[in-house]
């Protein structure tokens, strides 16, 4: 489970799917009964001392209850990139079914000036464009082959969106929050945590 601040108070937590209900059970023991209001992309739960709890519902919009609608198994590509590499994966529940991992050198900024700063920035988008070519090209033959419940994105923010500009995956919506990964590995990708809950925590 991961803890950060919240900008505008509180903390936020994140839970597993298999832990969400025991979560929410304890919530209630150290705060008192407990009120639920839900929308399609949120659900709160408001404790009588005051404490509350705001769950980002994952894959929305929520279909009938939160703990069994998160439960549920759902098959989700998943998109990694960052200037080390890429990995793109499709999971059915936990089980990783299909994933294709690669790396390409995209070159650190420098200090030079001059004409040599000026090639080394020819040189460097030409990496970033060939690393981004082939990300998107993997993306597309992976994830175009199932049909899935939702993709999700993770690594560096910008070129995620590149390899989305790809004419191929103009169809693929992003879903949720952009993971936070190191440089793609299959290790990484097989224990990125896709479907984990994420809730804001404000005590009284």
């Amino acid at each position: 489970m991961v803890r950060r601040p919240a900008a505008g108070g509180g903390v936020w937590v994140t839970v597993p799917p298999a832990r969400l209900a025991r979560w929410r059970d304890g919530f209630a023991e150290r705060h008192g009964p407990v009120t639920t209001t839900s929308s399609g992309t949120e659900v709160e739960w408001l404790a009588d001392d005051g404490a509350q709890a705001l769950v980002e519902v994952p894959f929305p919009p929520l279909v009938g209850e939160l703990v069994e609608h998160v439960a549920r198994e759902r098959t989700v590509g998943v998109l990694l990139v960052r200037k080390g590499g890429f990995a793109v994966g499709v999971f059915t529940g936990d089980r990783l079914v299909d994933s294709k991992v690669g790396t390409r050198h995209v070159q650190g900024r420098t200090a030079a000036g001059g004409w040599s700063q000026q090639r080394f920035a020819r040189r460097r988008e030409g990496q970033t464009a060939e690393a981004t070519r082939a990300a998107a090209d993997t993306a597309a033959r992976v994830l175009l082959s199932h049909r899935l419940d939702a993709v999700m994105a993770g690594g560096d923010r910008g070129m995620v969106d590149d390899v989305l500009q790809d004419a191929r995956l103009r169809e693929v919506v992003v879903t949720g929050r952009l993971l936070d990964v190191p440089d793609p590995r299959l290790a990484v990708l097989r224990a990125v945590p896709y479907r984990d809950v994420w809730i804001r925590v404000r005590e009284p």
